[in-house]
């Protein structure tokens, strides 16, 4: 573990914990946040679904089975069913204090470190619904301090109908010219993976006023390539 924990020269490059320290901690969990906070991480990313009754859980993969060895589709259960399973711990016992965290414990841990939430809009969520989740991370008082990341547009753009200035970044795991003419359409950013990254397309989504998050970087020689290039953020396990 000590190899992969060695800091990188990062110059203005910002680190973003995935899933929390998800390299130390089980992932998506309160724990793993607070192990981002005491670090030097710029922000912390999660995902965010909602679940059966209305609420919302975060989790990444939509089922329990790989973090709980529970075959329970998160969508499909309550949000009462999935706060109490027991998750594993990185060594693959279960831990009593590991559970799915909510939304308002993310977003305070967050605050409370001074830490941006990178939120991943996992469901294809409805316009009640991104209402509702925006409505709650406001009531915070935090949502200035939030960037939405999706794979599905629709998400984002939901986002922005209510709060046209609010920081968003479009995933990706690969990019085009026609990437490049939408987001910059719609004045977002860009959430890709970094394989899919070359010096000149990170100068050619610059040039249109376009922000480069890129995931998921754990190693350090990779970690200084993509900082000289000039990338804006950088998502990681373990980095910091």
């Amino acid at each position: 573990m000590a190899a992969n924990t060695v800091k990188f020269h990062k110059g203005n490059v910002q680190v973003v914990a995935h899933r929390g320290v998800s390299g130390l901690e089980t992932e998506n969990t309160c724990a793993a946040f607070i192990a981002a906070g005491n670090r030097t991480y710029y922000g912390v990313e999660t995902d965010v679904y909602r679940t059966a009754d209305g609420k919302f859980i975060l989790n990444h993969d939509g089922n329990l089975k790989r973090i709980a060895g529970e075959d329970v589709c998160v969508e499909q259960v309550s949000f009462d069913v999935l706060r109490a399973a027991v998750l594993y711990d990185k060594d693959g016992v279960k831990r009593g204090d590991l559970h799915p965290a909510s939304v308002d414990e993310y977003i305070r841990i967050c605050k409370k470190y001074g830490k941006i939430a990178v939120l991943e809009l996992k469901s294809n969520f409805t316009d009640e619904e991104i209402a509702r989740l925006c409505a709650q991370i406001e009531s915070l008082g935090y949502l200035d301090g939030v960037i939405f990341i999706a794979f599905n547009i629709e998400n984002l753009i939901k986002v922005r109908a209510l709060y046209p200035n609010q920081s968003c970044q479009f995933l990706t795991g690969e990019v085009s010219d026609e990437i490049v003419a939408k987001l910059s359409e719609l004045k977002m950013d860009l959430d890709v993976h970094y394989h899919s990254l070359t010096k000149e397309r990170v100068d050619a989504f610059h040039a249109a006023g376009i922000k480069i998050n890129c995931w998921t970087v754990d190693n350090v020689a990779d970690a200084e390539r993509l900082a000289d290039w000039g990338v804006d953020y950088i998502t990681s396990n373990i980095l910091e």
